[in-house]
């Protein structure tokens, strides 16, 4: 199971940070994930981690913006968001594969979504 914090109301231009907490232990073959989901739409892939290389992969729309990092130690994924846009309004789910994926269907574990709301 993972624990997803950190959403809230922020306006245009602000920043964000998420935090995502397996309740068991993540092992370097996991991959981490962000997606996130606006009402009528599939999820959609924002960006990924692999635990063990820390290798990074992101969505083009978040590039440049948002930072995925991981904490072993604290066995926590973080997503800074910066220089936020309306667009970027939807609520934000973090995930575990055991490969990297775009694609939502590829991922078995879940967090319960937190809220971003960017206002203009």
């Amino acid at each position: 199971q993972l624990q997803a914090c950190g959403g809230g109301l922020v306006q245009a231009g602000g920043s964000l940070r998420l935090s995502c907490a397996p309740s068991g232990r993540t092992y370097s073959s996991h991959v981490m994930s962000w997606f996130r989901q606006v009402p009528g739409k599939e999820r959609d892939f924002v960006a990924a981690i692999r635990w063990g290389s820390t290798r990074t992969y992101y969505a083009d729309s978040v590039k440049g913006r948002f930072t995925i990092s991981r904490d072993s130690a604290r066995n926590t994924m973080y997503l800074q968001m910066n220089s936020l846009k309306p667009d970027d309004t939807a609520v934000y789910y973090c995930a575990r594969a055991n490969g990297y994926s775009t694609y939502w269907r590829d991922y078995v574990y879940w967090g319960q979504g937190t809220l971003v709301t960017v206002s203009s």
